[in-house]
C-alpha cells in the first residue's frame, strides 16, 4: 500500500518524562506505509509548543497534537492546554494518552483535549490519524473517549502482541530503551501499570529484541536497556515464576548482538525487579552478562501488614533476601520504599524504620517515595501519603549518612495536590467542549 496520507501533521510534545511512549508510538507508525509521508513535528518544552504550533498551522492543511503524562504533570499540562485553546481556538485536534488521561478519561477531555486515547495506542493511534487524515468520524474507533454531548468510551481493545511492532522509531530517530515485557500480574493497589496494560503478561522475542539491538548498534548507540515491569520476570507464562533459562536466552542473544564494546544493563534503571525473583541464579545472570553495577528492588514497606494490603505479593522477609543476594555479588542494592501507604499505622511507620536501618546498615541504599493516589487504582480515593515526624526524623538521619535518595518531599506536596483533584475534579483548568 503506497502512502496516501495527506497534508496532515502530528506534533508531539515530546518532553522528557514521556519519551519512552512516543517512541513506540511513533514507531508503530512507521511499520504502516500510510504514514510514509506523515510530518511528525517533536517539541520538546511547552512555551516552544506554544510559539511554535501556529508555523505549522500554517504549512498544514490538518494537525493533531499529541500529549502523553502522568498525573503528576498534570496542572503544567492543563496550564499548557489552556493556552494553545486559547491562542489556536479550534484549528487543531488535541489527543491525550498515557496513565493519567487512561486513568482519568473525563478529567482530561474536560482540561481542553478532544479524544482520550486509552490504553495501549499503537493500534488506535493509527486508526485515529487515517480516521481524521479522511475526515471520517472516529465515533466507532476503540480505545478513544470523548465527549458527544456527554461521556463516549468505544471500548477496550485486545491486547498488543509486542512483536508486531518496533519497541523505537528509527526512522525518526527516536531511541531509547527496549520494552521486553508488558502487563503486570500483581496488580498492587497504588499503582497503574496493571490498569493500562492489564494484568496478562506479554513479551517481546529473543529475536525482536536482538533485531532492534542491531539496529540501535549500526546507528552508533551501544547502551543497551530494558523497560519491565519487573524485569527478571522475562520469559515468565505469568509474570509470577522465573524463567530463568528463557531470561538467559535474552541476556546472551543481546550481549552477542550489542557486540563487544556495548553495554547492556538489567534490573536497573529505567526498571527493577521484585525481592522474591532476585536469586542465585538471576543475580549470577547479571554478573555474566550485564554492565550494571546495581539492582533497583521493590520493597516499598517493611511493615508485611502493609504490603499484603497493597496486594504486593512478596514478604519482608524477601526484600531482606534480594538485598543480601545483591550485596554478597559485589552489586549496589538500591531499595524502592513509599511511604505514607493508606492505612499506615505508627506501628507500620516504625517497622519500615527498622527494615530501612537494617537495610542501610546491610551496605544498602534507600530509594524514597511518597504515595499519591492515582486514578483507576483501588487507591485512588485515598489520602495522600503524609510522612510522620518519627518517620521525617529516621529518613533525614539516613540522608546524613548518604544511605537515602529521592523526591518523597515533593511528592508529598504534589500528593496533596493530588488528593484534591480526586475529591473534587477541579485542577483549576477551565474546559473545552469536543469539535466532534
Amino acid at each position: 500500500m503506497s502512502a496516501v496520507i495527506h497534508d496532515t501533521a502530528l506534533v508531539l510534545y515530546y518532553d522528557k518524562p514521556n519519551r519512552y511512549g512516543f517512541n513506540v508510538l511513533v514507531g508503530a507508525l512507521e511499520g504502516d506505509e500510510y504514514f510514509d509521508d506523515l510530518k511528525v513535528y517533536l517539541v520538546e518544552h511547552g512555551g516552544e509548543l506554544a510559539s511554535k504550533l501556529g508555523g505549522v498551522i500554517e504549512r498544514h492543511e490538518k494537525v493533531i497534537v499529541g500529549f502523553s503524562f502522568f498525573t503528576t504533570q498534570l496542572w503544567d499540562v492543563c496550564k499548557l492546554i489552556k493556552k494553545l485553546r486559547r491562542k489556536y481556538a479550534d484549528r487543531v485536534l488535541y489527543v491525550a494518552g498515557g496513565p493519567h488521561p487512561t486513568g482519568d478519561p473525563e478529567g482530561t477531555l474536560r482540561m481542553g483535549f478532544d479524544v482520550v486515547v486509552r490504553g495501549e495506542g499503537e493500534e488506535t493511534l493509527a486508526e485515529l490519524l487515517k480516521r481524521f487524515d479522511c475526515d471520517e468520524s472516529y465515533a466507532d474507533v476503540k480505545g478513544v473517549a470523548y465527549f458527544d454531548g456527554e461521556y463516549r468510551f468505544t471500548g477496550w481493545r485486545p491486547p498488543v502482541n509486542l512483536d508486531r511492532y518496533p519497541p523505537f522509531a528509527a526512522k525518526h530517530g527516536m531511541f531509547g530503551p527496549i520494552e521486553i515485557t508488558r502487563g503486570c500480574p500483581f496488580a498492587c493497589y497504588f499503582c497503574q501499570t496493571p490498569r493500562m496494560f492489564g494484568s496478562r503478561v506479554r513479551h517481546r522475542s529473543v529475536e525482536q529484541v536482538c533485531r532492534y539491538v542491531e539496529v540501535m548498534r549500526r546507528r552508533g548507540l551501544t547502551d543497551v536497556r530494558f523497560t519491565s515491569p519487573n524485569a527478571f520476570s522475562y520469559g515468565s507464562p505469568d509474570g509470577k515464576r522465573l524463567n530463568v533459562a528463557r531470561l538467559e536466552e535474552l541476556l546472551e542473544g543481546v550481549r552477542e548482538a550489542v557486540g563487544p564494546k556495548g553495554r547492556l544493563f538489567i534490573g536497573s534503571f529505567p526498571s527493577e525487579v521484585r525481592p522474591e525473583h532476585v536469586t542465585e541464579e538471576t543475580v549470577e545472570l547479571v554478573l555474566k552478562y550485564a554492565s550494571n553495577d546495581n539492582l533497583v528492588i521493590g520493597a516499598q514497606s517493611g511493615s508485611q501488614r502493609v504490603l499484603d494490603a497493597c496486594h504486593r505479593g512478596h514478604s519482608v522477609e524477601d526484600v531482606y533476601n534480594a538485598v543480601k543476594l545483591t550485596l554478597k555479588a559485589g552489586l549496589k542494592a538500591n531499595v524502592d520504599f513509599i511511604f505514607g501507604l493508606p492505612g499506615e499505622t505508627e506501628e507500620d511507620a516504625e517497622q519500615t524504620i527498622k527494615v530501612m536501618k537494617e537495610l542501610a546498615e546491610m551496605g544498602a541504599r534507600i530509594h524514597a517515595h511518597t504515595f499519591m493516589p492515582l486514578p483507576q487504582t483501588p487507591f485512588a480515593k485515598a489520602p495522600a501519603g503524609r510522612v510522620s515526624g518519627k518517620l521525617r526524623k529516621a529518613i533525614n538521619s539516613l540522608i546524613c549518612k548518604g544511605k537515602v535518595y529521592g523526591a518523597w518531599e515533593r511528592q508529598e506536596k504534589i500528593a496533596e495536590m493530588i488528593e484534591r483533584y480526586m475529591r473534587t475534579g477541579d485542577v483549576g483548568c477551565e474546559g473545552a467542549p469536543s469539535r466532534y
